[in-house]
């Protein structure tokens, strides 16, 4: 199962005015934030911009690593999850667009759409394409740290 959380180191400044945060796993996510609120905000858009890149180029995408001490995790956000996960299991089976299109009965442009991060797709249609795949969302929730 893939978790789509992703560690993160914040730390303060030098100069002590906000904080700075780094993606270990995703070494071109950097940003920061002037207060700790609003750091974790910037987290996470830092955190989809870097794996919508990914997903728009092509790249390979880590699984997130075990958060070490310190560590703060954060979660993909839920608009881009689905299609992360769309991402990665067409990866894993090595499925191009054009295959995963015959399988659902549409057109290649549909599945690029349902993979492209700005291009809001129905959680529906990612389902049915995660399906032809053998693959299926499971969604939890857990206390808020």
């Amino acid at each position: 199962m893939f978790t789509a959380s992703y560690p993160a180191s914040i730390l303060p400044e030098l100069d002590g005015k906000g904080f700075h945060v780094r993606f270990p796993d995703l070494p071109e996510a950097l940003t920061g934030g002037d207060d700790f609120a609003d750091t974790l905000l910037q987290a996470e858009d830092c955190l989809a911009e870097a794996i919508a890149g990914r997903i728009a180029r092509g790249d390979d995408i880590p699984a997130p690593s075990t958060a070490k001490r310190r560590q703060r995790l954060i979660g993909v956000p839920l608009y881009l999850a689905p299609k992360l996960a769309l991402y990665l299991a067409m990866r894993e089976s090595d499925l191009p667009n054009t295959e995963l299109a015959r399988r659902l009965g549409v057109s290649e442009t549909v599945v690029r759409r349902m993979l492209n991060p700005r291009h809001d797709t129905k959680p529906e249609k990612i389902q049915a394409a995660l399906m032809a795949l053998g693959k299926r969302i499971v969604v939890s929730f857990e206390d808020a740290a």
